[in-house]
């Protein structure tokens, strides 16, 4: 599994192709938007969707884990799908939850989805955390040196007669967009003008997720 280098800041990090971002100096995994429990907020709803994304997003959690071993783990907002997602994880789920936190620090930033975050969760929770050059973050500001989610960046590119949709990463060298983590979580286009309050001179670059690998594609080769 092959990884793109993302500098922000000076830092230089992996952009995982599960779209994690890994800081080896620091021993530091950032995910961001795991909506956990989307689909059961959906069924309380009356839509229907398999019960399955907390599993699955678990599932991929624990194998970017095993791939880096991280000493922290910040988990950058929005890590549950509305304010009592929490409340309605299985007991299966709340035991790898526990086992994926045993041995390493783990940061719960507070997002939009899920503002009040409990206490028992294991862990800290926080609205923001800055460690040397680098503020993660759960909504984007623009300020330099920051990581943030929130937006669920995706990319469109064509080449050689096909097109190809994914998530990615977005970043210009100074500050940085995570992708949605969560199995269920949807994306919002680079092209959207949320995006251009961040990255004004749209200079930025589309690390896209890629089947083998993460593609580094300037934004204004992306639709």
């Amino acid at each position: 599994m092959r990884v793109s280098n993302v500098s922000i800041s000076g830092v230089t990090f992996a952009a995982d192709l599960s779209g994690a971002l890994f800081w080896e100096e620091q021993r530091l995994l950032v995910v961001s938007d795991l909506h956990l429990e989307k689909g059961s907020s959906f069924a309380v709803r009356g839509v229907l969707l398999p019960p399955y994304d907390t599993l699955a997003t678990l599932g991929r959690l624990a194998a970017v884990i095993s791939r880096h071993d991280p000493r922290i783990v910040i988990a950058l907002g929005d890590s549950f799908h509305d304010r009592t997602a929490h409340e309605r994880l299985s007991a299966e789920d709340r035991d790898a939850m526990a086992a994926l936190r045993i041995g390493r620090d783990w940061i719960w930033i507070s997002g939009n989805h899920d503002p009040m975050l409990p206490g028992d969760l294991g862990g800290t929770v926080a609205d923001e955390v800055a460690i040397g050059p680098i503020t993660f973050r759960h909504e984007p500001t623009g300020a330099c040196g920051e990581i943030a989610g929130h937006l669920h960046p995706k990319a469109r590119v064509s080449a050689r007669g096909r097109s190809m949709e994914r998530r990615c990463f977005v970043s210009d060298g100074m500050r940085a967009v995570m992708p949605a983590f969560g199995a269920y979580a949807g994306g919002l286009s680079i092209r959207d003008a949320a995006f251009a309050k961040i990255f004004p001179k749209n200079g930025f670059v589309a690390h896209l997720l890629g089947d083998r690998r993460v593609h580094a594609i300037a934004a204004s080769r992306c639709s």
